[in-house]
């Protein structure tokens, strides 16, 4: 009986990969097609709807894990991947300890946009918590209000 319910959930999730459905959900063949055209060496592929017009691949790539966003019209939003401190380029790096003095960095991503790459971090100092946005070329494009960590 083992066996079977195995072979049998082993069968549904090929069908519901294969037909790329997300809750019932078909993930719609332009936005496929268009994924697969800019990430035709993603493996690993999970899809997720984010919005009723945005859908969000997760994948790996290059031994990396990666996230991309689409519009119901194919149209590629952003792509997202994290970074080690040690991968964040030093004039990024001065910027955001000369301008939040005592945070640390808990988590560094690059997102790539059509408006460019930007940096995005998130930093902690005690018990507060702050997203930053740094585009390349050092200016703060966005942070948040500290917030209490959870």
């Amino acid at each position: 009986m083992k066996i079977l319910k195995t072979l049998l959930t082993l069968v549904l999730s090929i069908g519901l990969f294969a037909c790329g459905s997300v809750n019932g959900e078909k993930v719609p063949y332009k936005i496929k097609d268009a994924f697969q055209k800019k990430f035709p060496t993603a493996t690993s592929i999970n899809w997720d709807k984010e919005s009723n017009t945005e859908w969000e691949a997760e994948f790996k790539m290059n031994k990396l894990r990666y996230s991309a966003n689409f519009l119901e019209d194919g149209t590629w939003k952003e792509t997202e991947h994290e970074i080690s401190k040690k991968e964040i380029p030093q004039n990024i790096k001065n910027v955001l300890m000369a301008e939040f003095l005592g945070y640390e960095i808990e988590e560094a991503e690059i997102s790539e946009t059509k408006d460019g790459v930007f940096f995005e971090f998130e930093i902690e100092k005690n018990k507060f918590k702050m997203e930053v946005v740094i585009d390349e070329n050092a200016n703060i494009i966005n942070n948040n209000t500290d917030k209490e960590k959870d």
